[in-house]
Formats: structure tokens, sequence, C-alpha cells
């Protein structure tokens, strides 16, 4: 990459992360589309991980309740990763503009549920029978697109569960599936030393927007920049579908 591309890059880690900081959607669901603009969706989502993975474990640490969110949703990570693993084959073999409508539609699908103000209710039963699925789904979404968010993220809310017990349950999803996408994504050649070596350099800007959106939430009217954020996605989205 040349120097304005790296510069886009960084900056993209930067918005995203402060975007985060103030909604709490997702780093990649945010920063993916953005990236997809200017390159390969195929080199942008190796490239959003390692600062994902960084976000995601500091949250972890804050949450606490790790044991408690393993034990009960252990199926549900489990499931994934043969979806990671069907999603990946299908990232290397398919052309990156249908990849990129696939994010599109899913960023689109995932704004809208945000939208939504009447929350589901799903029973211990129904939980049982819909963690294998819903993490198999999630997986072959993930791998396809590298947005981690769906349907993995309605099921918990659906759950409703206490909000410790869903941050570090929606992270612990989010990591273990980047750590498997890390070792696919090598296997595939999809991820390099360059690669890599740009993602590092991007948790200082990731941790530094994540900081600065934290101010900004203490700050602003959230349910009101969320719905402008959203809109964005909403955009984001189509334009990504449009542009097959």
């Amino acid at each position: 990459m040349d120097s304005s591309t790296i510069t886009y890059v960084l900056l993209t880690f930067f918005v995203a992360a402060f975007l985060k900081g103030i909604t709490g959607l997702g780093f990649s669901t945010i920063c993916l589309p953005i990236l997809s603009i200017l390159i390969d969706l195929k080199i942008a989502i190796p490239l959003v991980i390692v600062p994902s993975l960084s976000s995601n474990i500091l949250v972890m640490i804050q949450a606490g309740r790790f044991q408690e969110a393993l034990q009960r949703f252990w199926p549900l990570y489990i499931s994934a990763i043969p979806g990671l693993i069907l999603g990946v084959s299908v990232l290397s073999s398919v052309k990156s503009s249908w990849s990129r409508a696939v994010l599109g539609a899913i960023l689109f699908v995932f704004a809208l549920w945000s939208w939504r103000t009447q929350a589901l209710a799903l029973s211990k039963a129904t939980e049982r029978w819909w963690s294998g699925p819903v993490g198999l789904i999630t997986g072959v979404v993930n791998g396809i697109t590298g947005s981690q968010v769906m349907p993995v993220l309605p099921f918990l809310l659906a759950l409703q569960l206490h909000k410790d017990l869903f941050v570090q349950a929606i992270n612990l999803s989010f990591t273990l599936s980047s750590l498997v996408m890390l070792v696919l994504l090598s296997r595939v050649g999809l991820l390099s030393w360059s690669t890599l070596s740009l993602a590092a350099a991007g948790i200082l800007p990731v941790a530094l927007g994540i900081f600065l959106g934290g101010k900004w939430r203490q700050r602003l009217p959230d349910e009101a920049f969320r719905k402008v954020v959203l809109v964005f996605l909403l955009v984001l989205g189509l334009s990504l579908m449009i542009r097959v």
C-alpha cells in the first residue's frame, strides 16, 4: 500500500473506534464498509482483526463474568467454528464484489434491527435449541464478510441478559471468532506479515478513538447520536449492495 492508503486505513480505524466508543456498535461492522470503499474486502477483513481483538479483550476484562458466559454459551461458540471454515472458504473463492454485497445486506439488517425499540424475549428452552444454529450462521456470515454481529447480537439481546453478562458473552464470541479467523485467513493466503504490521499499528488509533468516543458519549444525547450513526450504517449498507 502507498502512504495515502495507509493513512486512510489508520484514519478509518480511528473513526470506527470513535463511533464504537460513542454508540457501542461493533468495530468491524463500522470499519469494514469504510475500508472497502478504497481497498479490496479480502485485504480489509484481515486488517481489522488485530485492532478488533485488542478492543474486545479490554472490554472483556472490564465486564467480568467470563466463566459464567463460557459455561452458558459454549455451544454457541463451538458451532461457529465450522461456520467460519465454510465462510472463509467461500470468501477465498468468490468475487470481492459479492462478498461486499453480502456485507452491505448484513449491515443494513443490523442497522434496522438496532433501530427497533420493542425487544424480543426468548426462553431458556428456546436458547438451548437455537444456540447451535445461531453460532453456525454467525460463523458463515463472519467468514464471508468479516462482520461478527449477525445473528448472534439479536439472539443475545433477546435473552435479556444482565448488562455485564451480555457484554462478556458477545465479546467472547467476537474474540474467539477473530482468533479462528486469523488461522483460517493465513491458511488460505489472505494474511501476510505486512497486513499484520499495519493492523498492529492500528491499535494506537483504535485506543485513542475509543477513549475520545467515551468522552463524547458523556456529553452528547446518546439516543439522537445513535440514530445518526444507524442512518450512516444504513446508507453504507445500501451503497455496498448497489456497487455489486
